[in-house]
């Protein structure tokens, strides 16, 4: 799935609140972004800047009829409460959330704005969504990965190294889904029919991530899976350079982590999913009614 396409979904989504707006081309409409990514994220930077450009194809050109406030680094629990409950006073017409996190953060905010998420693993099982034809409240989005990509990062990394017996998996049990569960299950199953042992790394702040690395790279015939997770994703390079210095062959959910020098990467492009908007009407009707506009599984892979 190429970016372009990806713009197309999630500005799709984003047209939700702003029908009205349609009709009043001269009011000034507002969205609420809640970023995991840091300002200087190089990454979602483009994102963002492909999916302002989609917007203004449509007539919703920024500074004249639209504005866009953002809430950076919302990494951890007291960032991301603060800036939803800044973003929520703003009383925007759309919300975007990055993650999982940013999601559950703004939810606990507003139960009215319309809310639209572009990287949530299991929607329904974190409680975001009655099920996937009809969320049922006042949010929708995208599901990025299901789980049984971990078990496919497990064989790709076996592929590649052959010789490997015992591979552990990186996350981050609080920003991870479901604690990291939704993806550990079949990672177990992948693993036991490969013949591998597997260990779950938990990691909880930056400071953790080089001891996991370490003592998994001591072990021989190892490796590393790192979880599609919003915390390794913002860690990255701090994550790639240690495997790369500690020689552990490893694999990665998005192609971001291989653009920072990671080994391979397989699974949705993050671009597949923010922008493309066909219409910014189809947003505010589906965030209104609560409950009749789908998520959407993005099932496209690259590495």
């Amino acid at each position: 799935m190429k970016r372009r396409e990806f713009i197309m979904l999630i500005g799709g989504a984003a047209t939700w609140p702003l029908i009205v707006g349609a009709q009043q081309p001269d009011r000034m409409r507002r969205i609420g972004a809640l970023m995991s990514a840091s300002e200087n994220d190089a990454g979602y930077q483009s994102l963002l800047a492909a999916f302002r450009d989609e917007l203004k194809k449509l007539g919703w050109e920024e500074g004249r009829n639209i504005r866009i406030d953002y809430g950076w680094k919302a990494i951890d629990e007291e960032s991301r409460q603060r800036l939803a409950k800044e973003l929520v006073a703003l009383r925007p017409d759309l919300m975007l959330a990055q993650s999982t996190t940013t999601t559950a953060a703004l939810l606990q905010q507003t139960s009215t704005i319309p809310i639209i998420f572009f990287s949530v693993g299991d929607p329904v099982g974190e409680g975001f969504v009655a099920g996937l034809p009809r969320p049922g409240r006042n949010v929708t989005g995208f599901i990025n990965m299901e789980a049984s990509m971990s078990g496919k990062w497990l064989e790709l990394l076996k592929d590649i190294t052959p010789s490997i017996r015992r591979v552990a998996i990186l996350f981050n049990p609080a920003t991870a889904p479901r604690g990291g569960s939704y993806y550990l299950d079949p990672f177990n199953a992948a693993a036991q029919s490969l013949g591998l042992e597997t260990i779950a790394a938990r990691v909880h702040d930056t400071s953790e991530i080089e001891p996991v690395i370490a003592a998994q790279a001591r072990e021989p015939n190892s490796g590393l899976v790192v979880m599609s997770d919003v915390f390794p994703l913002v860690h990255r390079t701090q994550i790639t350079a240690l495997a790369a210095r500690y020689r552990l062959p490893a694999a990665y959910p998005y192609r971001q982590f291989a653009e920072v020098g990671g080994l391979l990467s397989y699974g949705n492009a993050c671009a597949i999913i923010i922008g493309a908007p066909p219409s910014i009407r189809t947003a505010s009707c589906a965030a209104s009614s609560r409950a009749s506009f789908p998520l959407r599984c993005r099932s496209s892979s690259n590495w």
